[in-house]
């Protein structure tokens, strides 16, 4: 078959692509937890990630770890730590994905923006997780 070449979903980009997915159908959600996690911490706890293992669920990553997997994987996160330290938290959401030992930047900047995301889904912190870890379970298959 002529096609059979052109990566079909392989498992190890499968979760990328569910995670794109996700990300996009859940942005305004996406944006309203980032944003309350960023008025209760800035970035004193580091990056937001999704760990997709064993299920999928939120986890803080520290700019420390992120720093020591950079030097680890020969500086191919250095584009990571540079949008995160430029990041404008009021207009755009960064997070990082992680599956199968490797990591995904999500950056995406939401319309109306995140603290307007916030206030329109009127949930708190626990009440988006939980939304949202759900979500997840449902859209991401390991």
């Amino acid at each position: 078959m002529m096609f059979g070449s052109t990566q079909s979903e392989t498992t190890e980009n499968k979760w990328r692509s569910q995670l794109d997915r996700f990300v996009k159908a859940n942005q305004p959600e996406l944006a309203a937890l980032f944003w309350a996690l960023w008025l209760e911490n800035g970035n004193s706890q580091g990056t937001i990630g999704i760990d997709l293992q064993p299920t999928p669920h939120f986890v803080y990553c520290p700019q420390e770890a992120v720093e020591k997997l950079n030097n680890k994987v020969d500086n191919r996160l250095q584009e990571i730590l540079g949008i995160v330290e430029n990041h404008k938290p009021e207009v755009e959401v960064i997070m990082i994905g992680i599956g199968k030992g490797e990591v995904k930047l999500i950056q995406f900047a939401p319309e109306p923006p995140p603290p307007i995301c916030f206030e329109q889904i009127g949930k708190d912190i626990d009440e988006l997780l939980e939304l949202l870890e759900q979500r997840m379970s449902e859209q991401i298959i390991f």
